[in-house]
C-alpha cells in the first residue's frame, strides 16, 4: 500500500466527526488481533475542549527535552494525515504512515470476514489502532495522546495512563456529548482511571465538581494547575514568559500566542514535573514546542495569521487577543466554518472585532455556504468569497499595516497553511 492509497482508504471511512460511532467494541477487537500494541506502553492522555492540543504539544516537547523518544498522536490535521502521528517531535514518513495502514486494514478486513466486526472500524478509530501500531514497532518511551471526541468513549480510550490530564471544558460537539458543561465534563472524565495521576486545568464553576467527583470515583485525588502560581507575567502578540511557581520554580518562555497559552503552558509544566521531568528540561521543551495553525504569524507586511478558533470558546479566544495586541490596526477577517459548529454564535463574538470580513468555505462537503455566513455575520463590510482561493485574492488589497486572521475550521486553516508557508 503506497501513502496515496492509504490516504484514500482512509477518506473512504466517511469524515471522521459525521461518521463517529462512540464506543470501545470495535477499536478493543482491533487492538487484539493487533497484538495488543496499547498495553504496557507508558501514556500521557489529554482530554478537554479548547487547549488540549497545545498542550499536548508542549507536554511531548518536555519530555523530549528530557531525553526520552516520545510519540504524539493528534487529530485533525492541518495538511497531511500523517501529521497526527509523530516520532521524536517529526511527523512519521510516508511509508510508515502507509505501513501501518495496510497492517491495520489488513486486521479490520480478517475480522470481518470472521463476522467479529460488522463494519470497518471508522476514520479515527483506524488511525488510532495505526499510532499504537507505530508507537510500538518504533519503540516510543512514552505516548501523549490527544482525545479525539469526548473522552469516556473515544477511541483511544483503551490506555492505562500514567497521567490524564483535563483541559478547560466548554461547550463543543453537543449532539455527541450533552446539552450541559456539566453533560459534556462528565463525559471528558471518562478518561481518568483508577491507579492513573490526574491533573486538572482551572475550569469553569459547573465543570468543577463534575470532575472531582468522577475522580473520587476512580480512587484519584487529583493535582490542580492552580496549585501553581503565576509569577511575573509578559504577554505579547507572539507569546508569553512568566514564572510557575510550584514545588518546583520554572521560567516559562512560551512561543504560541494568546493569554489563553498561559494556561496551557502552565497546565504542561505541571504535567511534566508530576512525570519527574527536571526543570530545566521543562524550560527547554517549552520554549522549544510548536503548535502550527493556532494564532500562527505566516507572514509579514501585512501580518497574516492562522487560528482554528472552531468553536465559541476559541472565538472568544482569538476575539480577546485581538482586542489586546492589535486595537487601532485594520483587522481582516477571513473565516469559514463547518455545519456542526456554532458558526452564528461565533460571528457574533468575531465580527465587534474585525475591520473588514470575508466568509468563505473550505473544500469539505459539510461546510457552510458562504451566503449563508453572510446572512450570519452582521457586519457592514463583510463579502462572500465561493473558496479560499478566491479570498485570499481579495485579501491582496490589505496595506502592510494591516492584519488578517484567517480561521474557523481548521480545514480552512490546513488550506491556507498549504498556500501560504513554504
Amino acid at each position: 500500500m503506497t501513502y496515496p492509497e492509504s490516504v484514500r482508504l482512509l477518506y473512504s471511512l466517511g469524515n471522521e466527526v459525521k461518521t463517529a460511532k462512540l464506543g470501545l467494541d470495535r477499536i478493543q477487537y482491533l487492538l487484539d488481533a493487533l497484538g495488543a500494541p496499547h498495553r504496557g506502553g507508558r501514556f500521557v492522555h489529554v482530554a478537554g475542549t479548547n487547549g488540549k492540543g497545545s498542550t499536548c504539544a508542549m507536554i511531548e516537547s518536555g519530555l523530549r527535552a528530557a531525553g526520552l523518544r516520545t510519540g504524539l498522536y493528534t487529530s485533525p490535521h492541518l495538511v497531511e494525515p500523517a501529521e497526527r502521528i509523530r516520532i521524536g517531535g517529526v511527523p512519521v514518513s510516508p511509508e510508515q504512515f502507509a505501513g501501518a495502514c495496510q497492517t491495520v486494514h489488513q486486521a479490520c478486513e480478517r475480522l470481518l470476514a470472521a463476522g467479529v466486526l460488522e463494519c470497518h472500524p471508522t476514520y479515527f478509530e483506524t488511525v488510532t489502532a495505526m499510532a499504537f501500531v507505530l508507537f510500538r514497532e518504533l519503540r516510543v518511551d512514552v505516548a501523549v495522546l490527544e482525545v479525539g471526541l469526548g473522552g469516556r468513549l473515544d477511541a483511544t480510550n483503551v490506555v492505562a495512563p500514567d497521567l490524564a490530564v483535563i483541559t478547560p471544558i466548554d461547550f463543543d460537539h453537543e449532539a455527541f456529548l450533552g446539552k450541559s458543561l456539566e453533560a459534556i465534563a462528565a463525559e471528558k472524565a471518562g478518561i481518568l482511571k483508577p491507579g492513573s495521576m490526574a491533573l486538572f486545568a482551572p475550569q469553569r464553576p459547573e465543570v468543577d465538581p463534575v470532575l472531582r467527583e468522577h475522580a473520587a470515583a476512580a480512587g484519584i485525588t487529583p493535582t490542580l494547575a492552580s496549585e501553581w502560581e503565576i509569577r511575573d507575567l509578559e504577554l505579547d502578540a507572539l507569546g508569553n514568559r512568566f514564572t510557575a511557581a510550584g514545588r518546583v520554580c520554572v521560567r516559562v518562555e512560551c512561543s504560541l500566542a494568546g493569554e489563553h497559552q498561559v494556561v496551557n503552558a502552565l497546565t504542561a509544566v505541571a504535567a511534566l514535573e508530576l512525570l519527574g521531568v527536571p526543570a530545566a528540561a521543562i524550560e527547554r521543551g517549552i520554549r522549544a514546542a510548536r503548535w502550527p495553525g493556532r494564532l500562527e504569524r505566516v507572514a509579514e507586511r501585512p501580518d497574516i495569521f492562522l487560528d482554528g478558533a472552531h468553536n465559541p470558546a476559541g472565538a472568544r479566544a482569538l476575539a480577546a487577543y485581538v482586542r489586546r495586541f492589535h486595537a487601532g490596526r485594520c483587522v481582516w477577517l477571513v473565516f469559514g466554518a463547518m455545519r456542526d459548529k456554532a458558526a452564528a454564535e461565533m460571528g457574533g463574538i468575531l465580527a465587534p472585532v474585525a475591520s473588514r470580513v470575508i466568509l468563505t468555505a473550505p473544500a469539505q462537503a459539510r461546510a457552510v455556504r458562504p451566503q449563508t455566513l453572510l446572512e450570519l455575520f452582521d457586519h457592514p463590510r463583510a463579502l462572500a468569497a465561493p473558496d479560499l482561493a478566491a479570498a485570499l485574492t481579495l485579501i491582496e488589497e490589505a496595506a502592510p499595516e494591516d492584519v488578517i486572521f484567517v480561521t474557523g475550521s481548521l480545514f480552512l486553516v490546513g488550506e491556507a497553511r498549504a498556500r501560504l508557508v513554504q
